[in-house]
């Protein structure tokens, strides 16, 4: 199918039609082969002026927290008032073998097969922060093909999973009611970028759960005098971070959650926080696809491609530091092949 196939199939009322482009295209954006790539950013340009109405959610938090399971109950809850959910779930990539299991539908039962709900797994192929490389585009896809509520769920692997911060409009992060004390509530990282935190499986431990609350809630007026500028300044006219709990296998406080979120939304948009965080996350993803591109280019240098071999047996055997090895090849991206004898390697 072409890009302009594509588009039209993902723009269509049909569901049967939309799920199938929608996926095809998905499909297209995640290829690294160079024809594909072509295609897809025919596709991202036409799709453009289709995107931008979707609320952007980020889910992250530790394995085991019940990220699936909320996921599915917020989705119901959502559907139910009449909106379209699509959901992105990353899954990790295995540093052995390089697969994923991309099993997150098997535990959204419900909402995989309900009409007004798309879920695609994705593998999260080496990259850090617990999103997929082309996470984003999928968003747009997502948002093109007419649903209001994009979430994204990260690997969820610890402090640092924050790239999903970076791509949605609200980044929300679950915890457990004994999830640690209060120095694990204040460390830095994902806690200070949150704008919501959850303390999921609530009804297991009622009194744990009212402690973590208030410490985390501690813990964010501490980050906000201190930490993320844009948490900063008690001020009636912005969002301050909050902690709510929940029962997401009970349905209990997802209402409460949804309220919040809808807070945020009326807030930050009134404020202009809302435009102004997309517009920085634009600019970006702009400088991270550059940063990649650059880094590809590099790798198929020719005088690189023909140095490296030597260069990794030299820093392998321990005779030439990874340091000195690295500006060589550096240096070789920038030196003419001509002025390259045989054996020679690029001053630095």
């Amino acid at each position: 199918m072409t890009p302009a196939d594509l588009l039209n199939g993902i723009l269509q009322g049909n569901p049967a039609v939309r799920r199938r482009a929608m996926a095809k295209a998905i499909t297209l954006l995640e290829s690294t082969r160079d024809d594909h790539r072509a295609q897809a950013d025919e596709l991202l340009t036409a799709m453009l002026p289709h995107t931008g109405s979707a609320f952007r959610l980020g889910i992250s938090g530790v394995p085991g927290v019940g990220k699936s399971t909320f996921i599915e109950t917020l989705g119901l809850h959502l559907i139910a008032q009449g909106l379209k959910v699509a959901v992105l779930a990353i899954d990790p990539s295995s540093t052995v073998s390089g697969g994923s299991i991309l099993g997150d539908k098997t535990r959204m039962e419900q909402l995989s097969v309900h009409p007004d709900a798309y879920i695609r797994p994705s593998p999260s192929s080496g990259t850090l922060g617990g999103v997929a490389e082309k996470t984003r585009e999928a968003m747009l896809v997502c948002e093109a093909a007419g649903y209001d509520v994009v979430i994204v769920e990260t690997v969820g692997v610890g402090q640092s999973e924050i790239a999903v911060h970076g791509m949605t409009d609200m980044f929300c992060v679950l915890q457990l009611p004994n999830a640690g004390d209060d120095l694990q509530a204040i460390k830095k990282g994902v806690m200070e970028l949150a704008d919501l935190v959850v303390i999921n499986k609530a009804d297991i431990d009622p009194n744990a759960a009212t402690r973590a609350q208030a410490q985390i809630t501690s813990s964010l007026r501490l980050l906000a005098m201190h930490g993320n500028p844009e948490h900063a300044h008690h001020n009636d006219a912005l969002w301050q971070p909050r902690v709510v709990q929940i029962s997401a296998l009970k349905s209990v406080g997802v209402d409460g959650f949804w309220s919040a979120v809808q807070e945020f939304k009326r807030l930050q948009t009134a404020n202009g926080r809302l435009q102004a965080r997309r517009e920085k996350q634009s600019l970006s993803w702009m400088w991270e696809r550059i940063d990649f591109g650059l880094k590809q280019a590099f790798r198929h240098h020719p005088q690189v491609r023909e140095l490296l071999p030597r260069m990794q047996a030299d820093v392998a055997a321990g005779r030439i530091a990874a340091s000195t090895a690295a500006r060589s090849l550096l240096a070789a991206q920038n030196t003419p092949q001509t002025s390259l004898g045989a054996g020679a390697v690029p001053r630095v």
